[in-house]
């Protein structure tokens, strides 16, 4: 029953990236579906409760000259919401039930590294409200999501290392240029809006970059051994 519900069948190679997506797509969807809202939920309880328990002395992270010269642009929030629809495009793509669990190993991997850091090297930022320009969307973002666990920005690294996971799958899949650009740019625009609604600063961008980049190349390398 739960093999039919999820569209479970034989995989076939094909040549035709429609076919090849459509498969991804719909193979243990419903699996895919309710492990990536878990996956989520579960990593936004931990990292909200570290937002407002520290056990560890939180060092506020120092603005850069790149910092000030990017200004508040509140019409990015909707590119850096946009996140976790990227984020679970990897999962969706995965092409085996198998694979799938392995992807969340190696996504599990990232966010323990990034919450070690929340534990014991606990760090800020500092906000001036004056910058949202009175908007309604950053008042309601900022008491929610204040400035603690900066760095490593989580949602750079998690940006970053989709995206390289996602160069994979398309390649795999024999997709064109246009879709490689696609992907490129999403990743780029939610990594720069972390800067535009001054989320983050530069430091904890460049330290998501490595956090992110390195898990996605160590477990990519591992994976194509193994799969």
């Amino acid at each position: 029953m739960w093999r039919k519900l999820c569209g479970h069948f034989d995989y076939t190679d094909t040549h035709s990236f429609g076919k090849n997506l459509l498969y991804r797509l719909w193979v243990w969807w419903c699996l895919k579906a309710v492990g990536s809202m878990s996956f989520i939920t579960l990593f936004f309880v931990l990292y909200f409760y570290l937002l407002t328990h520290h056990y560890f002395y939180v060092t506020v992270i120092p603005a850069t000259v790149m910092d000030e010269w990017i200004s508040f642009n509140g019409s990015w929030l909707y590119f850096y919401l946009s996140l976790w629809v990227y984020v679970s495009l990897p999962p969706a793509l995965t092409k085996s039930k198998k694979e799938l669990l392995q992807y969340g190993v190696y996504a599990a991997i990232l966010s323990l590294i990034g919450i070690f850091f929340y534990i014991f090297f606990p760090t800020t930022i500092q906000q001036n409200s004056a910058d949202w320009g009175g908007s309604a969307d950053m008042i309601w973002l900022k008491s929610m999501d204040m400035g603690g666990n900066a760095f490593p920005s989580m949602h750079v690294a998690s940006a970053f290392f989709s995206f390289i996971w996602l160069n994979y799958q398309l390649k795999q899949m024999r997709g064109g240029k246009i879709l490689y650009a696609l992907s490129f740019l999403w990743c780029c625009a939610i990594i720069y809006s972390t800067l535009a609604v001054k989320q983050h600063l530069f430091i904890d961008v460049i330290g998501g970059l490595i956090l992110g980049g390195s898990v996605a190349l160590v477990t990519l390398r591992y994976h194509t051994k193994t799969f």
